[in-house]
């Protein structure tokens, strides 16, 4: 994961992108990506959507959107200091005490 966060870091250095990398325009693009994620999906029934990337274009098309979306949110954390995975590790734990599996206390 760093090692990506650098490799993006170096990517919009070496085109002076930092000064629009901010915490409000790298979520407003997270956005942005993951609503065209959602677009691919938007009129497909629950069975074509299970079966997306059979279709080699389409397929291609959601793998775009999901590095798009990732990348965003990589850089969104680079700025403000989150470490994703330690954040994600938090809120699982968080999210097993609030809902126990059924028959655990």
């Amino acid at each position: 994961m760093p090692a990506l966060q650098r490799r993006l870091a170096e990517f919009a250095a070496a085109r002076d992108w930092q000064r629009f990398h901010t915490p409000k325009n790298l979520v407003a693009a997270l956005s942005v990506e993951a609503s065209e994620l959602v677009e691919i999906f938007q009129w497909l029934t629950p069975e074509e959507s299970a079966r997306v990337m059979a279709d080699p274009e389409t397929a291609h098309r959601v793998t775009d959107e999901v590095a798009d979306v990732l990348a965003y949110l990589l850089q969104f954390c680079a700025v403000l200091g989150i470490d994703p995975l330690s954040a994600l590790d938090a809120k699982i734990d968080r999210n097993e005490r609030r809902f126990p599996a059924p028959g655990k206390p």
